[in-house]
């Protein structure tokens, strides 16, 4: 048997204008689609995370099939099953002998070397278009500056795109961002609205009882899978969020509250990283809300912020600095990642809540990831590659392109400040500033030692102590280290002697 050609797509590839299939033929070409028990294990994926692109992908294959494509599509439990992408494709190309392969660039830079190692003549790997910016256009962008940021890129891409623009070429409002008017916590009793729900078809309640019996040693919740797998879902969850939360989404967008995951955000990044929703059209529907009238501007522009501006700025660094980016680890941090971020047993209700969440759902905010989780990683000195790592299983939208820098970058700030100008650090105080979670905590945001003392206090000092020689002389620091400077030696001797303490507890395998 022989093919015109064999087009692999992967699991995070589910869409149907992906390069690979641009000029496919149903007539002459063959689909591969495989579940490789390799890639629900290389990090321990949260089970939603693999139920959610394992049922994906099923779907999108019987979309293909009622196009009149033929798919092959190798399940977890056939038992010819490599366990591997590269190993079925192999299979693939010596049963079938296809004239050409094509494959659509991976997204992570692991996959993407194994399949350049092949070096089969036949094999064409197409660049993912589905991004504002190639990342050809962002390395011409990033030439010879001498640093990068994301705020510069973010206003060449809104020119380019034409996203929130005046006819004269200028930003609509005035002003290139509204961060400003995007951090405000949750007035109490403020309404949150409900979440659409997805039930499960047969595909699904089939895809749960695999994952069950092949991943059952994996931390997080199966129980309670609700979120979309098939384009017309994904589509419902976005017009749900654009009429019920958009609006309220700028203002809040960094606020956290008790048992409350979802809050004003939309929480289609899964979707879009899959290929079930298209990013800019997404950007358009929020343009045409906000000319509309339905949506404020601060709104508008913080949510194709987030799109058009941070998440393709993540990418560009991602293909710019790959392999060498993932090793960086600027505070030469070793400590190991504690045992509560995997069961969430801790007295700390922010982490209670961020972790529990997180376990239940595979989803946290990026507040809650930032300043919550990531937080305590950058101010105990976690080793990069573990708490990397953890965001890459833990949560469903995490793909390596994404997830590394975010991770690494901005949040361990272990790149040496490449990606961010500054650590995000903070104590207890921002926590009970952007969430109710102090109040019912056993520990005292307001004392900074003792054994009643919320833990990110003295660890705030104790970080912006050690790391004094790094970090002074960064100038969106100097108030921090002004006031580190007025502090009379007592305090500071009390703080890093309370640090200290807090630290030798975690490296004896104690929880918080």
């Amino acid at each position: 048997m022989s093919v015109r050609r064999l087009i692999l797509l992967l699991g995070d590839q589910l869409d149907p204008q992906i390069s690979s299939l641009r000029d496919a033929d149903p007539e002459q070409d063959r689909i591969l689609l495989v579940e490789a028990v390799e890639e629900g294990r290389y990090v321990p994926h949260h089970p939603q995370k693999i139920l959610f692109i394992l049922s994906a992908m099923r779907h999108f294959a019987e979309d293909l099939r009622e196009q009149g494509f033929t798919v092959d599509y190798i399940t977890l439990d056939v038992p010819a099953n490599s366990g591997s992408l590269d190993g079925e494709l192999a299979r693939a190309r010596k049963r079938l002998n296809p004239g050409s392969i094509l494959l659509t660039e991976p997204g992570e830079w692991r996959l993407l070397e194994r399949f350049r190692k092949l070096d089969w003549p036949e094999l064409e790997l197409r660049p993912d278009a589905r991004f504002f910016c190639s990342k050809e256009r962002f390395a011409r962008w990033a030439k010879g500056r001498k640093q990068l940021r994301m705020e510069y890129f973010y206003r060449e891409m809104r020119r380019e795109a034409g996203l929130l623009m005046t006819a004269d070429g200028e930003p609509e409002g005035g002003a290139w961002n509204f961060d400003a008017d995007n951090r405000k916590a949750l007035p109490r009793g403020t309404a949150v609205p409900e979440q659409p729900h997805f039930a499960a078809d047969q595909i699904t309640v089939e895809v749960e009882r695999l994952v069950r019996e092949r991943f059952a040693d994996h931390y997080g919740q199966l129980d309670g899978f609700d979120y979309p797998v098939t384009h017309a879902d994904a589509e419902a969850l976005w017009q749900h969020f654009r009429q019920h939360a958009l609006a309220s989404f700028g203002d809040y967008q960094d606020a956290m509250a008790s048992d409350e995951q979802w809050l004003f955000h939309a929480r289609i990044a899964a979707a879009m990283n899959i290929g079930l929703l298209d990013p800019g059209r997404v950007c358009l529907d929020v343009q045409a809300d906000w000319q509309a009238g339905t949506v404020p501007l601060n709104a508008a522009e913080g949510f194709i912020r987030q799109i058009l501006g941070w998440r393709e700025y993540v990418r560009g660094i991602y293909w710019l600095l790959m392999p060498e980016y993932a090793e960086r680890n600027a505070f030469g941090n070793q400590r190991d990642l504690p045992e509560f971020y995997w069961t969430g047993q801790t007295r700390m209700r922010c982490m209670q809540q961020a972790i529990g969440q997180t376990l239940e759902h595979a989803y946290a905010h990026h507040i809650q990831r930032l300043m919550v989780t990531g937080n305590f990683a950058l101010l105990t000195g976690i080793e990069p590659k573990q708490i990397c790592d953890w965001y890459l299983a833990v949560y469903m939208d995490a793909f390596d392109w994404v997830e590394l820098p975010n991770t690494l970058g901005m949040v361990m700030h272990a790149d040496g400040g490449f990606l961010g100008s500054k650590p995000y650090c903070a104590s207890g105080q921002y926590i009970k500033r952007m969430s109710d979670y102090c109040g019912g905590c056993r520990y005292k945001v307001s004392e900074q030692t003792g054994a009643k003392a919320c833990p990110f206090n003295s660890l705030y000092w104790h970080f912006i102590m050690r790391h004094q020689k790094q970090l002074s002389g960064n100038p969106r620091m100097g108030l921090v280290y002004r006031n580190l400077q007025k502090m009379s030696d007592s305090k500071r001797d009390a703080l890093w002697d309370w640090g200290e303490h807090l630290l030798a507890r975690l490296d004896a395998g104690e929880s918080l």
